[in-house]
C-alpha cells in the first residue's frame, strides 16, 4: 500500500500538462451543453471552471471523470487520449471527485465513509475479506491508519465515529473531501465545494484546498460560484457561458475580461441611450 503523501517542495508551481481538453462538444437531444470547449490543466495547478448557472460547468466535470461521453472532441489524461472512459476507470487512473450535492453514506461513521475511498487500493480477494485473515486483515489496518491521517489533516478527529448524517453541513462537505483524498488522486475534481456554507466554513474549506495543493502537490480542478474564493485560490481560470468558453487566463485577466463581466453582471452600454 502506498504511504501517506509527503509534502512536496514548492508552492503552486504548475508543471507539465496533466489534462488536455480539445474541442469537446456535448449535446442532450437538441440542447448543446458544451460547445467546442478547449483548455489545459497543468500539474499542481488550482484550476477553476466558472460561469453563470447553466453554463455547462458540471457537464464538463462529468466528461472529465467519464460520467458523460462527449459527442465530439478529445480528452487526454497524462498524455493518453481517452475513449468512452467510465467513472471507475477514471478513479483507477488517479481522478477523484466530490459532488455539488453531498453523496455520503449517511448511516456510516466519518471513518467508514473515508475508508470507502480506499476501495480501489485493496488487493485482498473476496474470500480473504470474508474470513478477514492474513492479507485482508493487514490491508484493513493499513487503510485505517491512512484514513486516520486524513481525519487528523481535516481536523475532524472528534467526529471519527459519528454517523455523517448527524454532522453539520460544512463538516459533511469536509468528510466528502476526505473520502476523495483517501483515493490518493493525481487530479482532484471539486464540484462547488463551498456551496451552502457560511463564511467560517468557506474559510476552513479554502484553507484545506490550499493545503492539499501546497503540501501534497495534488492538481485541483474546481467549480465554484463564490468569485472571491475563486480569485483567491485559483492559478488559472476558464469561463463558460451557455456551454461556450468565453474567457481564460489568470484571475486578474479573467476579472477584467469584458465578456466575463457581461456574462456575470450584464452591461450598461444601453443606459442613457
Amino acid at each position: 500500500m502506498a504511504a501517506q503523501p509527503e509534502p512536496k517542495p514548492g508552492h503552486r508551481q504548475a508543471g507539465e500538462i496533466l489534462l488536455k481538453v480539445e474541442n469537446v462538444d456535448l449535446a442532450f437531444g437538441g440542447v448543446r451543453a458544451l460547445r467546442e470547449v478547449s483548455f489545459e490543466v497543468r500539474r499542481q495547478q488550482i484550476f477553476a471552471i466558472i460561469g453563470p448557472n447553466g453554463a455547462g460547468k458540471s457537464s464538463m466535470l462529468n466528461c472529465i471523470n467519464g460520467f458523460y461521453h462527449p459527442n465530439s472532441g478529445t480528452i487526454a489524461y497524462k498524455g493518453a487520449p481517452r475513449k468512452r472512459m467510465r467513472p471507475y476507470q477514471a478513479a483507477t487512473q488517479g481522478i477523484a471527485r466530490t459532488f455539488q450535492n453531498i453523496a455520503l453514506f449517511k448511516g456510516m461513521s466519518t471513518l467508514d465513509n473515508i475508508m470507502t475511498g480506499r476501495h480501489l487500493k485493496a488487493k485482498a480477494t473476496l474470500l480473504e475479506n470474508a474470513i478477514w485473515f492474513g492479507r485482508a486483515q493487514r490491508e484493513e489496518m493499513e487503510h485505517r491508519k491512512f484514513c486516520e491521517g486524513i481525519i487528523d489533516f481535516l481536523e475532524i478527529q472528534q467526529h471519527r465515529k459519528t454517523p455523517v448524517g448527524t454532522l453539520p453541513y460544512g463538516l459533511q462537505k469536509r468528510v466528502e473531501l476526505g473520502r476523495a483524498l483517501a483515493a490518493e488522486p493525481e487530479l482532484l475534481l471539486l464540484d462547488e465545494p463551498m456551496a451552502g456554507m457560511n463564511l467560517e466554513e468557506k474559510q476552513d474549506m479554502a484553507r484545506f484546498i490550499l493545503d492539499v495543493n501546497d503540501e501534497f502537490g495534488m492538481t485541483i480542478c474546481l467549480i465554484e460560484h463564490d468569485m472571491a474564493v475563486v480569485m483567491d485560490l485559483s492559478d488559472h481560470i476558464v469561463v463558460l457561458d451557455h456551454g461556450e468558453k468565453i474567457g481564460e487566463g489568470s484571475p486578474e485577466e479573467v476579472s477584467s475580461n469584458p465578456r466575463v463581466i457581461e456574462a456575470y453582471l450584464g452591461t450598461s452600454e444601453e443606459e442613457g441611450a
